[in-house]
């Protein structure tokens, strides 16, 4: 009979627990359903013991970590719109300036001061179309629907058909690169259109702001473009790869802030590492190629 009432008086106690964790977990679906989410309010519990308390932790933390990610997203977002004013700036300040110059071909009888003008219009509207050209690879370095076709590749035709490009620019400030490149048949897995992107932007990096030819140096699966700066003391190698980064002494020679930026994605794309550094007045911007499928 004791026995009886005592498995009874358990089942009853055991019953009631049922209901209370039944309660318990309604209450919490409850507030996870209604909570706002941009509400500060955390999970709490009402039961005694470790498995809720390590719930409602659990919870929290995951609450918690999707509060920094929607902050750390707004931040960005502000940051972009920011960033997309300063380069409508930068966009409308050539297409004026062209405009001006237009206005004063229109209205100048000399031929020679007129063609003059015309040709400083043209150099606006060139800059203008630069940026713009920018802004779209940027574009498409970053569209997460665009897939690059990676497959072994060779790397130094590709860098070489790059400098080729580039000689008349080279030419024009009496420069030759120097190019330092020991392993010939150095492979790697590539898209060879995004590649050859990101060794014109750092090859144009360099001729752009640079006070001095480039040098190009490949070592084991690293390759090195390194060339003087004009003010070491205005850049922050850390954020060179940023989106729309400038340094003060670059914003002279126009551009977007994007060329580096693009390398750095089309790189993130392919498993190639990026590493900026800085000894005195040289900069030295490099990737680092991970080995081929099937290479030790």
């Amino acid at each position: 009979m004791t026995l009886a009432i005592c498995f009874g008086g358990l089942a009853l106690c055991g019953f009631a627990m049922v209901l209370l964790y039944g309660h318990e977990l309604r209450r919490m679906a409850r507030f996870l359903r209604n909570r706002d989410g941009r509400s500060n309010s955390r999970l709490t519990t009402e039961m005694p013991g470790p498995g809720f308390v390590d719930l409602a932790r659990a919870v929290n933390g995951t609450l918690d970590a999707a509060d920094r990610r929607e902050r750390e997203r707004a931040s960005e977002q502000r940051q972009f719109q920011r960033d997309l004013a300063s380069l409508s700036h930068d966009i409308r300040t050539p297409l004026m300036g062209a405009k001006g110059y237009v206005s004063l071909a229109v209205e100048e009888p000399d031929d020679a001061r007129r063609a003059h003008y015309l040709q400083a219009a043209e150099a606006r509207l060139a800059d203008m179309e630069g940026l713009l050209d920018a802004l779209f690879a940027y574009a498409r370095a970053t569209d997460a629907a665009s897939e690059l076709d990676r497959r072994p590749l060779v790397v130094l035709p590709v860098l070489a058909d790059v400098l080729t490009g580039q000689f008349p620019a080279f030419e024009e400030r009496g420069w030759e690169p120097a190019v330092d490149f020991p392993d010939e048949s150095l492979m790697v897995e590539a898209d060879s259109e995004a590649l050859a992107r990101m060794f014109e932007n750092l090859v144009s990096n360099a001729l752009r702001y640079g006070t001095s030819a480039p040098s190009i140096v490949q070592r084991g699966r690293s390759l090195t473009f390194s060339n003087k700066v004009p003010d070491p003391t205005a850049i922050d190698v850390n954020r060179l790869f940023e989106r729309f980064y400038r340094a003060d002494a670059a914003r002279a020679h126009g551009g977007a802030g994007l060329g580096l930026a693009v390398v750095a994605s089309l790189a993130a794309a392919q498993n190639i590492e990026v590493e900026a550094s800085l000894e005195g007045d040289e900069l030295s911007l490099a990737l680092i190629f991970p080995p081929v499928s099937g290479e030790v």
